[in-house]
């Protein structure tokens, strides 16, 4: 057995395989921890260099191995977020494909940002962590 998928989307975070409706347990977006871990995974993703929106979503994917898959309607929102706290800037450029697409940028404040909540969400999940291990 696979380990489930788990969507985030504007609808929340669900795993069902399509996401017609949020389950009754689901995070919605804007509340802390939702936009709180899209925003951390989008700032790590843009670490590297520069990156278009579906390359962010890429990556996301590829190293959670397939386990967190972002959809447009969620990531593209937390882009322009980020882009207006000014933890990313955006330039426009050619993609693999040859067509023009928006490359967002980590600029110095969101840097700092990802050190910052780099260490916050390492000490939230271990203190998730030591609650579920007790028995």
């Amino acid at each position: 057995m696979g380990v489930p998928i788990v969507y985030l989307c504007e609808q929340g975070v669900c795993s069902l395989t399509t996401c017609n409706r949020a389950p009754p347990t689901t995070v919605m977006p804007g509340s802390d921890v939702f936009t709180g871990t899209l925003d951390l995974l989008i700032l790590k993703a843009l670490t590297w260099g520069p990156r278009h929106g579906y390359a962010v979503g890429r990556w996301i994917r590829q190293t959670t191995e397939q386990v967190l898959v972002i959809q447009e309607g969620a990531l593209y929102p937390a882009l322009h977020r980020l882009e207006r706290k000014e933890f990313v800037s955006e330039e426009w450029g050619e993609s693999e494909s040859g067509r023009q697409a928006k490359y967002y940028k980590l600029t110095a404040k969101g840097r700092a940002q990802l050190r910052r909540e780099t260490t916050r969400w390492q000490m939230y999940s271990q203190a998730v962590g030591r609650a579920l291990a007790v028995v």
